[in-house]
């Protein structure tokens, strides 16, 4: 194994890469800022054609729904033990392998589990299977300079193409 078949990486997982991952595989993470802004639209309507009551809770309702996912995920990130501890990883031909630096929690992600994967914004989102705790957010600044070139390539190699 040359070192091109091999990269390494680490980083300091945050809420925005789980909210990331999060709006790529569920619609409703996607979708919620656009249906409190619809919401919202809606409410302000209803404000300047008198109806205040019917106004006013259209609005909080807009708040309700554009803070939940964002109050879901970052309550998730701070009961998670692992999510304060910054991560190493080795990605090669046979697998994925991921550890807290401190030691506290180890993964082995082996690429014939991974039933696929798919760039976002900030980085990667590995899945394992159809719900939404079988994924694995790998942001993109946890790659060197041609870190996030080989990890693609390990990637289309071992498991198929991203999908969209």
């Amino acid at each position: 194994m040359t070192q091109k078949d091999r990269v390494e990486f680490r980083w300091w997982p945050k809420p925005a890469d789980w909210t990331d991952a999060l709006r790529a595989t569920l619609p409703v993470y996607r979708w919620a800022p656009w249906f409190a802004g619809v919401l919202a639209a809606g409410s302000v309507v209803l404000l300047v054609v008198g109806q205040l009551v019917a106004g006013g809770f259209g609005l909080c309702a807009a708040v309700v729904v554009a803070a939940i996912p964002v109050v879901g995920v970052y309550s998730a990130f701070r009961a998670n033990p692992v999510a304060s501890s910054e991560v190493t990883a080795v990605a090669d031909e046979h697998a994925m392998r991921m550890m807290t630096v401190d030691g506290t929690a180890h993964t082995e992600l082996r690429w014939p589990q991974v039933t696929g994967w798919q760039r976002t914004r900030r980085g990667y989102v590995l899945r394992t299977g159809a719900s939404v705790g079988e994924m694995y957010p790998v942001p993109a600044r946890a790659f060197g300079a041609d870190g996030r070139d080989a990890f693609d390539a390990l990637l289309r190699e071992h498991v198929g193409t991203a999908e969209d």
